[in-house]
């Protein structure tokens, strides 16, 4: 692994979505010089601040996990603290079976501690399922299994088709019969290496959960949106003699040595004493094949999932919405959005921004799902509204709507992706001076991207705990704990 180093001297971080600045920021706090190249024209990655009708609003990820601490630090370290926001309701609801019914609380990523949870979404039937698994044998999980597939086989597939497939798909725009347990809910995965009840287990997570934990807000905004951050980190690390290069697309890099590295990205050359890859697992992999084929091997067998925004703006005059923040959708209902957000209810600051308009906005779009996204923009804007119409009643003719693709914008966490992420981590750090961090290896949230970019900075000044406590620990980038 890499060899100790007190001076990371000149750094190139390619790669300037949060991850990529997050590992600039705590470059130049270790005393580096650093040049961020990205491939793009903007900095932020996944996250895009935008507007409708005059409104902020985002048009990508809209909120952080708050329950982990890297992401509302970064915030605050880059001066937003005054400009970070809860939202302002998080009631949400599920549309199933016909209508809108209350989340239910007192669960683990949609994984009941009893029965009577989920009362109110599942059917006789299946509360009776669930039941039953106080009396199953145990189930054995081995190094890894999917959460679908273990929940189900406990506690009845209506579970998994009914809550947590709705949950999980809003994070990972994935299917959960495939999803690993290990990467995507740890928590859940070491209780039920420990339990030979899932129930049990979840119950157990429950009463282990600290009281404070269950007080505080589970996700922040930033006001503005949370598309604002990278442009914050990015201002910040400017400031501070970082270089952040936009369209500069890189397209070798080569070992010079030892411990040096060649970087090339249009007719710039430049070089390093370390290099951090903070770009999704295609282009890594591409970048990695000359100095590390087989990280590059691995990292191009990661598949990623496609999906679609849909923003809509409304009279408020003329929009009766339901209570809450939105609702999310089981697959199993066959609709065709996903989640529904009730923008300008859940963040006080659009509504702020006019009073007079309700925002909304639908995600559609999963795992294997393509010809819905084939569809254009104006096909996608109907379906949401019929949707949206059928469950709430909004028939509002809208003011202005926006479509917002992310084309393979999602990786995906199968079973066995922790071990995966290990392989990659092992060769990589067979080489000094290079690291990579981003949402392929530690967890998709706002946090798990900065923590992995700290861990990355961390190894190329020759200290790993924080790498091997990640890749064995990922970062849950959906809140499950208890009362949720």
């Amino acid at each position: 692994m890499n060899a100790a180093r007190t001076d990371a001297g000149q750094v190139v971080v390619i790669g300037a979505g949060i991850a990529g600045l997050a590992a600039a920021h705590r470059l130049l706090a270790r005393g580096a010089r650093v040049t961020v190249l990205e491939a793009s024209g903007r900095v932020g990655g996944k996250l895009l601040p935008g507007e409708i009708a005059g409104v902020r609003v985002d048009l990508g990820a809209e909120s952080m996990l708050a329950r982990r601490p890297e992401a509302v630090a970064l915030a605050r370290e880059v001066g937003l603290d005054g400009r970070l926001q809860p939202p302002a309701t998080a009631t949400a609801a599920l549309w199933t079976r016909g209508a809108l019914r209350p989340m239910p609380r007192g669960h683990v990523m949609g994984v009941p501690g009893t029965a009577e949870a989920l009362s109110g979404v599942l059917s006789e039937e299946g509360l009776a399922r669930v039941e039953r698994d106080a009396d199953l044998p145990r189930t054995e999980v081995g190094d890894d299994v999917a959460v679908g597939e273990y929940v189900a086989a406990r506690l009845g597939r209506e579970v998994v088709d009914r809550l947590v497939e709705p949950l999980l798909g809003g994070v990972y725009a994935g299917d959960a019969y495939r999803i690993s347990m290990r990467s995507a809910v740890p928590q859940l995965f070491r209780a039920a290496r420990s339990h030979a009840s899932l129930t049990e287990a979840v119950r157990d997570i429950q009463a282990r959960t600290p009281a404070a934990a269950q007080t505080g807000p589970v996700f922040m905004g930033i006001e503005g949106g949370v598309g604002s951050l990278p442009r914050a980190v990015a201002e910040s690390v400017t400031a501070r003699g970082a270089e952040i290069v936009t369209g500069a697309r890189v397209t070798e890099l080569r070992r010079t040595g030892p411990a040096g590295w060649r970087v090339v990205a249009g007719d710039r050359v430049l070089h390093a004493d370390a290099v951090i890859v903070a770009v999704p697992a295609p282009a890594a992999a591409e970048l990695l094949r000359a100095e590390v084929p087989a990280a590059a091997a691995e990292l191009a067998a990661v598949e990623y999932a496609s999906m679609a925004l849909v923003t809509v703006a409304c009279r408020r005059s003329e929009a009766r919405l339901p209570e809450g923040s939105g609702f999310l959708v089981p697959p199993v209902d066959g609709r065709t959005i996903k989640a529904a957000t009730f923008a300008s209810r859940k963040w006080g600051w659009i509504a702020a921004d006019d009073p007079d308009l309700v925002v909304l906005r639908t995600s559609v779009g999963r795992y294997g799902e393509t010809e819905i996204l084939r569809r254009d923009d104006a096909d996608l804007v109907a379906a949401s509204r019929r949707d949206l119409a059928a469950a709430t009643g909004l028939d509002a003719a809208p003011v202005a709507t926006r479509v917002t693709r992310w084309d393979a914008g999602l990786p995906q966490y199968p079973v066995g992706h922790h071990a995966r992420v290990a392989r990659v981590r092992a060769h990589v750090g067979g080489l000094p001076g290079l690291a990579v961090c981003g949402a392929v290896y530690d967890g998709v949230g706002i946090p798990a991207c900065v923590a992995s970019a700290y861990a990355a900075v961390d190894q190329i000044h020759g200290d790993l705990r924080a790498v091997q406590q990640l890749t064995a620990h990922p970062v849950q980038s959906l809140h499950g704990g208890a009362g949720e």
